[in-house]
């Protein structure tokens, strides 16, 4: 039997091993060797060009823009998205105070979350459209609708570049709250609550538990969940091309990288420019992962 094990274990993991580096590494090295190229769909061997795409990159003001646009992604919607999800992730375990000596959520608290996760179970495409009829320009949308009868002039949210950006934002922020209360009621869940009632017979209020039990007993869980948000925060592609005016616009108010990839190659068959993008959007992507995880890291507390 000792003989036959390791047999045994790379007869496991040699099919899916294969099947990540056909379907997920190989289409990777594609793309680092067709930015290299000017390649534009029609010839079997294309020309290769070195790093002329990647200098193409640091003049065009497009791709700057959209560069722009993911940073400020990447400090709003993680910041809001945690702040308002740990918001009401401590109500729906700790909001209700100490009844019969356990800390308790508030009333309906299951019903609360059901009703939070709810934005994620809906497709991005039904939230696109749906945020569309929200952000109508006139009075027919619902927020400009409600703002009339207040006498006050319908709003753009959408075509203005002031605020188209963070009109999306909104959105995004929206669809992911629910999923973050999940996430975070499930570690304070894990958090025994003898620590809370030992504060509470102490006299901490719950913003003194918050910060000084909840908060650092829930940052492993605060980390793995702002690396997802910066994630998310490098895609957008979908929400922006189904709200934006014109697929990023207007003027350019609200286009990110995967859009300008999608665009340069499927709109003007410059697959190797796109192909450049995508290779910046990687390192950038693994950028930011390797200094979250690094500037986050902390000591575990065990509890």
């Amino acid at each position: 039997m000792r003989h036959g094990k390791y047999p045994f274990i790379i007869g496991f993991l040699a099919a899916p091993l294969i099947l990540y580096v056909v379907f997920v590494i190989s289409p990777y090295l594609q793309a680092f060797y067709i930015a290299l190229t000017d390649w534009r769909g029609i010839t079997a061997t294309p020309n290769f060009t070195g790093l002329d795409n990647f200098a193409r990159l640091l003049e065009d003001e497009v791709f700057w823009a959209a560069v722009r646009h993911h940073i400020v992604l990447l400090v709003a919607m993680p910041l809001l998205t945690i702040a308002i999800a740990l918001f009401f992730a401590y109500l729906l375990n700790l909001g209700g105070g100490s009844r019969g000596g356990r800390m308790n959520g508030v009333a309906g608290s299951t019903f609360y979350r059901v009703v939070f996760f709810f934005p994620q179970v809906l497709a991005v495409a039904i939230v696109g459209v749906l945020f569309q009829a929200i952000y109508r320009p006139d009075e027919s949308g619902v927020i400009n609708g409600v703002l009339a009868r207040f006498g006050i002039e319908p709003i753009g949210w959408l075509t203005n570049p002031d605020i188209a950006l963070w009109s999306i934002i909104g959105v995004m922020v929206w669809q992911a709250v629910g999923f973050y209360v999940v996430l975070f009621s499930a570690g304070m869940s894990a958090i025994p609550k003898d620590v809370f009632e030992a504060a509470a017979l102490d006299g901490a209020g719950r913003i003194r538990m918050f910060f000084s039990i909840t908060l650092p007993l829930l940052w492993d869980t605060l980390q793995v969940g702002w690396v997802y948000l910066g994630i998310a925060a490098f895609d957008g592609f979908a929400l922006v091309q189904v709200l934006s005016v014109d697929r990023g616009g207007p003027d350019n108010a609200t286009t990110v990288l995967p859009l300008e990839i999608w665009r340069n190659a499927f709109n003007f068959s410059k697959y190797g420019y796109a192909s450049a993008m995508g290779v910046a959007l990687f390192f950038m992507t693994i950028t930011f992962a390797v200094l979250t995880l690094r500037v986050t890291r902390r000591e575990r507390i065990e509890y």
